[in-house]
C-alpha cells in the first residue's frame, strides 16, 4: 500500500470559500493517499489593524468567536475533534445560514459529543495566544497579504509546498476532486510559480 500524506489545511469557519474548499478535500481523501488535518486560522487576526469596509469589520468583530472555539476544541481534545467540530459548525453557518451566536457553538458541540460549556471561549481571550500561533503557522509560508483557505502538502517531488486556495465552487466530487489535487501540486510544486487567478462571476455553492 502506498504510504498516505499528510495534507493541512488552515480555514476561519466564517469563510464559504474555505468551507468549499475543505469539503473537496474530503473528497480528495477519499480518491487520492492523503489524510487531511485541519488547522484555525483567524481572518480577524490577519485583518487586525487593517482600513476594510464597514460591513466587513463587524463580521471580522463577530469572527473572533467561532475561531476562539475551535481552538478550545483543539486545545482540549485534538485534531479530529477540530476536523468534527468544524464539520458542524461550518453545516450550520453555510448550509443552515446560522448566526454567529453562543447557540450555535453549544449546538455544534454538542452534535460531536463535546461539552456545550467549551462555547464559553468565544468570549474569552483565554486561547488567543495558542490561537494567534495556529494562525502564524498557517501562513507564514504563504505570507499575509491571502486570506482563508490555506493548504501545506508535500509536492510532487517530495517537497513541502504551501499555498492559498484553490478558490471553487461547488466542490468537484469523486475522480474530478482527485484530478484537481493532482494539478494543483504540479503548479503549486513548479519553483518560481506564485498566481493563477480569474474574477470570480458567481457566489458560493454548497452542493
Amino acid at each position: 500500500m502506498a504510504e498516505r500524506a499528510a495534507v493541512d489545511m488552515w480555514f476561519d469557519p466564517i469563510c464559504p470559500w474555505a468551507w468549499i474548499t475543505s469539503r473537496w478535500l474530503l473528497e480528495v481523501e477519499q480518491v487520492r493517499d492523503v489524510d487531511v488535518r485541519f488547522h484555525v486560522m483567524s481572518l480577524s487576526v490577519l485583518n487586525e489593524g487593517r482600513d476594510v469596509p464597514e460591513q466587513y469589520r463587524t463580521l471580522l468583530d463577530r469572527g473572533w468567536g467561532p475561531v476562539r472555539v475551535c481552538i478550545a476544541v483543539e486545545q482540549g481534545h485534538g485534531g479530529d475533534a477540530v476536523r468534527a467540530f468544524y464539520t458542524a459548525l461550518g453545516t450550520r453557518i453555510h448550509l443552515g445560514r446560522v448566526e454567529l451566536g453562543p447557540q450555535l457553538y453549544a449546538d455544534a458541540l454538542t452534535d460531536v459529543g463535546l461539552d456545550p460549556a467549551l462555547a464559553d471561549a468565544a468570549t474569552s481571550t483565554g486561547h488567543d495566544e495558542a490561537l494567534r500561533a495556529s494562525h502564524e503557522a498557517g501562513m507564514r509560508p504563504v505570507g499575509t497579504d491571502v486570506g482563508t483557505p490555506v493548504v501545506h502538502a508535500p509536492g510532487p517531488d517530495g517537497r513541502p509546498v504551501a499555498f492559498f486556495g484553490p478558490v471553487i465552487t461547488p466542490a468537484p466530487k469523486g475522480e474530478a476532486a482527485g484530478r484537481l489535487w493532482d494539478g494543483v501540486l504540479l503548479v503549486a510544486g513548479t519553483p518560481g510559480f506564485f498566481e493563477l487567478k480569474r474574477s470570480r462571476d458567481v457566489d458560493p455553492i454548497f452542493d
